[in-house]
């Protein structure tokens, strides 16, 4: 493996060939998963791509004037201590800021890696070439802030935040809130039915903590296995059901720990039974309000539906417990 300082310029021009044409694939691929959610962003994508196969192009021809048809088969990985590109475009959570952020990483990235070849090496035509190729990583860069102001008018930049709020309640706020209603509502009957059967604290205790972790188990599975993401773009199931999960066990947990209260305090049992009523009253508000901020659901109808859900399941469970 060669340095960069070792390679000859005929090499660097057709490493920097075939850089230029990776990243264009790069920029091509975001661009194609962005175009159905965020047109507006893939289109500046699409430029940059074409800005680079441009490059890439000018490169080819400057380098078949000097050294013919043939490149020589040299990769990134061939050259020790060139810049790598990172295989971001695997991830499926990848989302609009992030591929933004890689951009911006990639042209910075190659311009300083240029400069700093420009400056070590002690061959005036490889400098030269070096410079060349720096200042055509620095117009990258401000091409990029054009096509940005461009593309990005007040009325799609409008549009892309409301589609990246639509991901995120799609991919976060659906499953947490479907695992929460789960957690906090299902558990209620179990709960109750055996605290008013055996008046017991310890033993009431050990029901709740296990219908809230088979809850959050079932719901983690139910929601991961119910969809890949593919079709619906509700993003990695594995994500979707962790929060799924772990938002049922806690809101089947929240009115479950009261039950902690040692059965050797007087009246262990009223005590216990009136925090976890608040914990629910608690709960249930909580979830009126994701469901009003998230779902746009009018504060008072969501309140009252979850309401009298969660106090039909409470009574529920009382009357089974007093049977």
């Amino acid at each position: 493996m060669k340095t960069l300082s070792e390679l000859t310029e005929r090499e660097v021009i057709a490493l920097a060939i075939a850089s230029e044409e990776e990243d264009s694939r790069i920029y091509q691929t975001f661009a194609d998963k962005l175009r159905t959610d965020f047109p507006s962003s893939a289109e500046i994508f699409d430029d940059m791509a074409e800005e680079e196969r441009h490059h890439r192009n000018s490169l080819y021809d400057f380098y078949r004037e000097r050294f013919g048809e043939h490149l020589p088969p040299i990769r990134r990985e061939d050259v020790r201590g060139f810049l790598k590109r990172r295989t971001v475009w695997w991830n499926s959570g990848l989302d609009l800021d992030k591929m933004r952020r890689e951009a911006e990483l990639m042209e910075l990235q190659a311009a300083n890696f240029y400069e700093k070849a420009a400056q070590q090496t002690l061959d005036v035509s490889v400098r030269e070439l070096f410079t060349k190729l720096a200042e055509v990583e620095r117009d990258h860069e401000r091409k990029a802030e054009e096509l940005h102001a461009a593309h990005l008018t007040e009325n799609a930049e409008a549009a892309e935040r409301e589609a990246q709020r639509r991901l995120i309640v799609l991919q976060y706020v659906q499953p947490g809130l479907a695992g929460l209603i789960d957690g906090s509502v299902s558990t209620l009957a179990p709960l109750f039915a055996a605290a008013f059967a055996t008046q017991n604290n310890w033993e009431t205790f050990l029901v709740g903590l296990a219908a809230s972790v088979g809850a959050g188990i079932s719901m983690g599975l139910t929601e991961a296995l119910s969809d890949d993401g593919q079709i619906t773009g509700r993003g990695s199931p594995v994500l979707r059901g962790l929060i799924c999960g772990l938002m049922t066990a806690v809101g089947g947990l929240g009115h479950t720990l009261p039950y902690l209260v040692p059965d050797s305090w007087p009246n262990a049992f009223l005590i216990a039974t009136s925090i976890a009523s608040v914990v629910v009253a608690v709960e249930l508000v909580a979830i009126s309000w994701i469901r009003t901020r998230y779902m746009d659901t009018p504060f008072l109808r969501a309140a009252f539906q979850v309401i009298v859900g969660g106090v039909l399941v409470l009574l529920a469970g009382i009357f089974i417990g007093n049977a």
